[in-house]
């Protein structure tokens, strides 16, 4: 996969790109990521790549030539309409006004060719830029930032994460927040087909928190680690975690539970959560 940011501020990505999982990726030739000046594709000698909005107000907007001929010079024909080309190549612009991001995109995102990440500033970019040449405009939170290089970064990072062999452990990728559902190994068709109905516990379900984690030593300031964690019986972790996980999605983010598919075992260890509360 090739990641190719689009930015005013190229020397933002220098401590990004060099830390951690992305740095890994990158050494390990599963990624590979370049950062593009947008003054470079810019033809007056002030390098201009901005100006007054049309009717008036604040602040300055991002013109579109320079990000047009930008992304042009990286994806060729990127403005002429191809749904098909969505899944190979995503055109991003990081944008306050944009879709939220969520794992489920970064899912997605995980499996194209290129990922072009354009960086919006000042008060915003042309509305063309939007319409007619990025795939997807996407922000990252219902805040706004002074500009899009910390969501690309943070783009970046999420789908770098869910590459093959990006990370130490593939399982961390599935035993996580918003993890994707995934049928316990060695599953057998009757199994996996009592995996799937409403009488049989699932696997973590998709937009569910991750359950709390702990490590050595046992006892920290007087704070113990849960008994069942030590006790060594599985199907007591399993539900433990089941249901502290969905203890802190109720506390954090309860929106996450409204709609979602609950099978009866996720019902009664809700209904226990809300008559210990």
């Amino acid at each position: 996969m090739r990641f190719d940011i689009i930015t005013i501020f190229p020397e933002f990505f220098r401590g990004p790109l060099d830390y951690g999982i992305v740095r890994r990726a990158r050494e390990a030739g599963l990624i590979g990521v370049a950062v593009h000046d947008l003054r470079a594709f810019t033809h007056d000698r002030h390098n201009t790549v901005d100006d007054r909005p049309f009717g008036g107000g604040e602040g300055m907007l991002l013109k579109p030539e320079p990000i047009f001929e930008a992304v042009e010079s990286l994806v060729p024909h990127a403005a002429a309409p191809d749904e098909s080309r969505r899944e190979r190549e995503v055109i991003v612009l990081l944008s306050a006004s944009g879709r939220l991001f969520r794992q489920e995109m970064a899912r997605e995102w995980s499996r194209a060719r290129r990922i072009v990440l354009i960086c919006g500033r000042y008060e915003g970019v042309d509305e063309r830029v939007a319409e007619h040449l990025a795939t997807d405009e996407i922000s990252i939170g219902d805040f706004v930032l002074s500009g899009g290089e910390l969501a690309a970064a943070l783009v970046l990072d999420a789908v770098t994460r869910l590459q093959p062999g990006a990370l130490g452990n593939e399982a961390s990728a599935i035993r996580e927040s918003f993890a994707e559902p995934e049928p316990a190994s060695g599953a057998s068709a009757t199994s996996l087909a009592a995996i799937a109905s409403d009488a049989a516990p699932r696997p973590a379900s998709r937009g569910f928190l991750d359950c709390p984690h702990y490590t050595r030593p046992p006892e920290f300031r007087g704070w113990k680690v849960p008994d069942v964690l030590l006790g060594g019986n599985h199907e007591e972790i399993r539900i433990w975690r089941r249901k502290m996980g969905l203890r802190k999605t109720l506390r954090n983010r309860p929106d996450l539970l409204s709609g979602a598919a609950l099978n009866s075992e996720d019902r009664r260890l809700l209904q226990e959560l809300r008559s210990e509360s």
